[in-house]
């Protein structure tokens, strides 16, 4: 059996809940939310074929040097190590998710993708309905928001996963001011799935990716992160949608080619959190600042108990955020 990280425990696991009443009154887009980036890459599979995402020239090594070099990919392809049960004890709020099917596979299973297959997608949403379903007043963004190797068969299939593991607890896509967690509570909905494809459109628990926009920076450099960030976070619309802000930096092909064996964890993501993290603590939630923000390995320092502390910022206003 899997042992826990050090450090991680369920502390966070009903933090939402535990919101004063005039945060829990506010609207959800003014709060902080933690989210993890890549949020299914805790475990891949080295023994399946390349995932559809990856370059052709990474298939071809992959089909050349087989395990080895897919053990390389890992170390490139890996951006958490907690499983979803472990990130939303830890507070984790907001997921990022790729999927695919698996080309020549017989049926419409649909996995988790980076780089490498993960889990079935059904055995990630059971965990995560699990945890829901023992903490009541806590409630996840899932974001679906690339997808591969999928026909229309394939996603009719994912969106009805969808209904049939969370049920009642999906949230319909609505005005996103009126979304707080006095209504999610009042209406006992704990689930709001964003499905970035136009699949998903007459589907009414399904909300469009425009509500949810999350800008990527695009970059191996923590100066230019934070430069795009805070631009980024001054064009957030003052209506109409949730916001992600990624602080995360995206290695190159030349990045991963010196970095080759350490990976990104240790070649990049380590050595630039203190700079990132020192960023993240002076923000503050609200109309114009943050809302959610994600992070790669998330358990690597304070970062999801960061992130809930801003909102201690917003009981210090006179005035509730509009």
């Amino acid at each position: 059996m899997r042992t826990r990280p050090a450090g991680i425990g369920n502390v966070n696991a009903d933090w939402m809940g535990s919101l004063p009443s005039k945060l829990s009154a506010m609207p959800l887009k003014c709060l902080a939310v933690p989210g993890s980036h890549d949020s299914f890459t805790f475990w891949v599979d080295v023994h399946a074929p390349v995932a559809p995402d990856q370059k052709a020239y990474v298939k071809y090594l992959a089909t050349m040097f087989s395990v080895l070099a897919k053990k390389v990919m890992v170390k490139w392809s890996m951006t958490q190590n907690l499983t979803f049960r472990e990130q939303l004890d830890a507070g984790i709020r907001y997921f990022d998710l790729r999927v695919s099917s698996k080309p020549g596979e017989p049926g419409n299973e649909i996995y988790f993708i980076h780089g490498l297959f993960g889990h079935k997608v059904r055995d990630g949403l059971l965990e995560i309905n699990t945890f829901l379903t023992r903490h009541r007043k806590e409630v996840v963004f899932l974001d679906f928001n690339h997808y591969y190797a999928m026909e229309a068969e394939h996603h009719v299939y994912l969106i009805n996963m969808l209904q049939q593991v969370f049920g009642s607890k999906l949230c319909n896509n609505c005005v996103v001011e009126s979304i707080t967690l006095d209504y999610l509570w009042e209406k006992k909905f704990q689930v709001i799935v964003f499905y970035h494809h136009p699949s998903a459109q007459s589907i009414p628990v399904m909300w469009p990716g425009n509500k949810i926009p999350a800008p990527w920076a695009n970059t191996t450099e923590p100066n230019k992160l934070i430069q795009f960030l805070e631009m980024t976070q001054k064009e957030r619309a003052k209506q109409g949608s949730f916001h992600v802000t990624q602080a995360i930096l995206t290695p190159t092909v030349n990045t991963v080619a010196k970095g080759l064996v350490w990976g990104l964890r240790s070649y990049l993501v380590e050595r630039n959190l203190p700079t990132i993290m020192s960023w993240i603590e002076s923000q503050r939630p609200g109309v114009d600042g943050v809302n959610i923000i994600t992070s790669d390995f998330v358990e690597l320092t304070d970062f999801a108990n960061v992130v809930i502390k801003l909102n201690n910022l917003l009981l210090e206003q006179k005035h509730k955020p509009r």
